[in-house]
């Protein structure tokens, strides 16, 4: 039985499991406001769940419609939940150099979120997209020090996902008056995971509305990674106070946005 109905905001819902999510959460009563890239991307949004309150379109490739983003978030009011879903991944062959795309991967995938996390008025529960391969990422954040030391897109995706989980961590450390963590949704097949992926598409995105509005209290918990709806195992240099201060350094020197406390 619903017992309240919550407010979500969610990014890059217009498809995968964002739109998956929202489509769940609308199912259970709660207002849904979705995010799309372009106008185009917002009509394939509100068609795929009309039950959401709106779309909101910015392209968050770029750190400028990013933070106008977040102003048009805090201008419809307080959420409950926001979940940092959007990523990219597939490099589309000859659209763009790899290097302009892994440029735009860091941008999409670490910045976005902590550039929203900062300029949103805080919500009483944030959600990360992070990914089992961020296992593989760096934690000495090189290339957030400079981008020609990007390894290749698949080191450069798990570097992002990485740095999802640590955004998380230092937002649990630094607002204890919310909760915060990362989600693992597995390798699944959508348009991202492809048609090969093996994990349950369901689960998928069941964790991340879990954590979103669920009275359980496993879900109400903050600091955490999880799979399916359990605690899961992660790097460990995620949870050095010194790694999660250096990532928020380096993020306030390219965005010119500084952590709020």
């Amino acid at each position: 039985m619903l017992t309240f109905m919550a407010s979500i905001f969610i990014t890059g819902s217009a498809d995968g499991l964002g739109s998956m999510a929202a489509e769940l959460l609308i199912s259970q009563g709660h207002q849904v406001i979705l995010h799309a890239r372009n106008t185009e991307r917002g009509y394939q949004a509100m068609r795929k769940v009309p039950g959401a309150e709106k779309v909101l379109i910015a392209d968050l490739s770029s750190i400028e419609e990013t933070k106008k983003l977040a102003a048009e978030v805090n201008s419809i009011g307080g959420f409950d939940a926001v979940i940092h879903n959007a990523g990219v991944y597939n490099q589309v062959p000859g659209h763009m150099d790899t290097s302009d795309f892994q440029q735009m991967m860091v941008t999409i995938n670490t910045m976005a979120p902590y550039i929203l996390t900062c300029l949103i008025h805080k919500p009483k529960r944030l959600i990360y997209l992070s990914s089992g391969m961020h296992s593989q990422g760096d934690p000495k954040l090189d290339i957030l020090i400079s981008i020609t030391k990007a390894r290749g897109v698949y080191q450069t995706y798990s570097d992002t996902k990485l740095h999802d989980l640590i955004l998380s961590k230092a937002v649990a450390r630094k607002w204890s008056n919310l909760y915060s963590n990362a989600v693992d949704p597995g390798w699944v097949p959508t348009k991202m995971g492809g048609s090969g992926a093996s994990d349950d598409l369901e689960k998928g995105f069941q964790t991340q509305t879990w954590l979103a509005i669920s009275d359980d209290d496993r879900a109400k918990v903050s600091g955490h990674y999880f799979y399916h709806q359990k605690q899961k195992h992660y790097l460990p240099a995620a949870d050095d106070v010194n790694v999660q201060d250096k990532f928020l350094a380096l993020c306030e020197q390219i965005t010119g946005i500084r952590f709020p406390l």
